[in-house]
């Protein structure tokens, strides 16, 4: 019984999501689903790529997390369209949030949406929001075994992003076994490797957003 209700509600989410995409693709938005465990510098750096890309692309944020509006109110400090989803036990975000709150939001046409989902290597990627790329966050304190314990996340990966380099000299933390996790699942996503402390690779992961609009 458990299986079939779980079975309807990815079902119905399914639905949801190819609205979603539908809607996006109809109106020129970029969609990014940005993926992490909790402390791996998700906000951090969505605030560094809005100041990158701002100028150039109108701007606008769905923050999800169990409670509070921290977060959102870190991304209102950069003058941009905001919206927070809070979860309470639920360890993702669905496609009908996301549909209410671009609703919500009024998002305009050739805009970027960026989807801070809740911190959770598991759940997130396996529900579809409609989103044009996953973006998956890993931080060096967390050890370089990710890729080899949560399959799903990373073999979903359309870029991974790999913080908090300035912290390298000082954990035990492979980059080539990292990367070599990555590409046992998946071939194609690129990895950068960034530092919202020092600024390293910022502007060349910007680059990378840049080139998609």
């Amino acid at each position: 019984m458990e299986i079939k209700v779980l079975k309807s509600i990815l079902t119905t989410n399914e639905r949801l999501a190819e609205e979603n995409r539908d809607f996006f693709k109809r109106n020129s938005i970029k969609v990014f689903n940005i993926m992490a465990s909790p402390g791996a510098g998700k906000t951090s750096l969505l605030l560094k790529l809005i100041g990158a890309l701002k100028k150039e692309t109108e701007i606008f944020v769905i923050e999800g997390d169990t409670a509070s509006t921290i977060d959102a109110d870190r991304i209102s400090s950069a003058d941009v369209g905001v919206i927070q989803i809070n979860t309470g036990n639920g360890c993702h975000l669905d496609a009908g949030m996301i549909g209410s709150s671009v609703a919500e939001l009024g998002v305009r046409p050739g805009s970027f949406i960026f989807i801070e989902n809740v911190g959770n290597l598991i759940c997130p990627s396996e529900f579809d929001l409609g989103e044009a790329y996953k973006v998956v966050i890993a931080s060096v304190p967390e050890g370089d075994d990710k890729p080899y314990k949560y399959l799903s996340m990373y073999r979903a990966a359309d870029i991974v992003i790999l913080n908090k380099m300035d912290l390298l000299p000082y954990v035990d933390f492979s980059i080539p076994t990292f990367v070599s996790g990555i590409r046992a699942l998946n071939e194609k996503a690129p990895v950068y490797e960034v530092s919202c402390k020092t600024g390293a690779g910022l502007d060349v992961l910007a680059s990378w957003f840049k080139s998609l609009k």
